[in-house]
């Protein structure tokens, strides 16, 4: 029983960097209409920033990651604004944002690998919470409670601001008709930014806490959170972060449970095919609306 709950709890810290992850891509979709195949690209280079920020000036392991974090928000507008918005302003669709977001994704991915000298780096253990907590018989690590407690955090924030604040509000008219939200007053220009880099900053923060959960910090690292972020948002719901907390939970459960129980060849394939059926048999996902804007 013990390994049982142990597993669980691994399950659940795993499943909470998907579902991080996956806010930040269903964001974009849902407001900018936008598949972002460059989306992991920022993870692994918020993850980088945090490292050098720590290795050249020796900060705080907070301030470390909100300098990935930060620099993840930058680096989605920046691309947004280079990319995306010319392509917004000539109406070209999906498409044509999708195959700059691929060029985006492999320039970006290349850069990360020198910067990183194509190796995979990590945080010193002396500079991240790395102690166990006692839980009754159980010892988790600590770094485990702060990725989970991010996850809450991140999601109940977010969705309290898309549901209750005016902002928000903006962001759902901009997510349904720019063109009908400009008209009624909104500064489209602005939410698209707030969005690029709300998208960017949570999907650093999974970038970060996993690059130092993982001890992996490399180009490599957007690669695999990307895939199990997009089946988060896919499972749960492109609108609806809640839908995304809770399908990336149960999505990094059942990896770890698999891989436990049955065979580690087999985890990928699981979530793979629960991402297919969702898209045949509920393609909005657990939480997603029959209405919701960019479908």
């Amino acid at each position: 029983m013990q390994l049982f709950v142990e597993q669980l709890i691994n399950g659940w810290a795993l499943g909470s960097l998907y579902a991080l992850f996956g806010i930040g891509f269903g964001l974009v979709f849902s407001t900018l209409g936008i598949l972002n195949a460059a989306h992991g690209a920022y993870a692994s280079w918020a993850a980088i920033v945090g490292y050098y920020v720590f290795q050249w000036y020796g900060v705080p392991f907070p301030v470390a990651v909100l300098c990935g974090v930060f620099g993840g928000g930058i680096l989605a507008i920046l691309v947004d604004q280079i990319g995306f918005q010319p392509l917004r302003s000539r109406r070209m669709g999906m498409l044509g944002a999708l195959i700059t977001s691929i060029g985006f994704w492999i320039i970006l991915d290349s850069l990360a690998g020198s910067a990183t000298g194509h190796q995979s780096l990590a945080f010193p253990a002396s500079s991240y919470p790395n102690a166990m907590v006692q839980i009754g018989p159980l010892r988790v690590p600590q770094m485990q409670i702060i990725i989970i407690l991010s996850l809450i955090i991140c999601t109940i924030a977010i969705h309290l601001l898309i549901q209750r604040a005016r902002i928000g509000a903006a962001m759902r008219a901009v997510g349904w008709n720019d063109v009908a939200a400009a008209i009624s007053g909104v500064n489209s220009r602005v939410i698209i930014l707030l969005t690029a880099f709300m998208a960017g900053a949570t999907s650093g923060l999974a970038g970060v806490l996993g690059g130092i959960a993982t001890s992996n910090v490399s180009y490599t690292l957007g690669e695999g959170l990307m895939l199990k972020g997009f089946a988060a948002v896919v499972v749960g719901g492109f609108n609806d972060v809640r839908g995304t907390a809770v399908a990336g939970i149960m999505l990094g459960i059942i990896e770890v449970f698999v891989a436990q129980y049955i065979s580690t060849a087999f985890r990928d394939g699981v979530t793979y095919t629960l991402l297919l059926a969702f898209l045949i048999i509920r393609p909005r996902g657990l939480f997603g609306s029959a209405n919701f804007s960019r479908a």
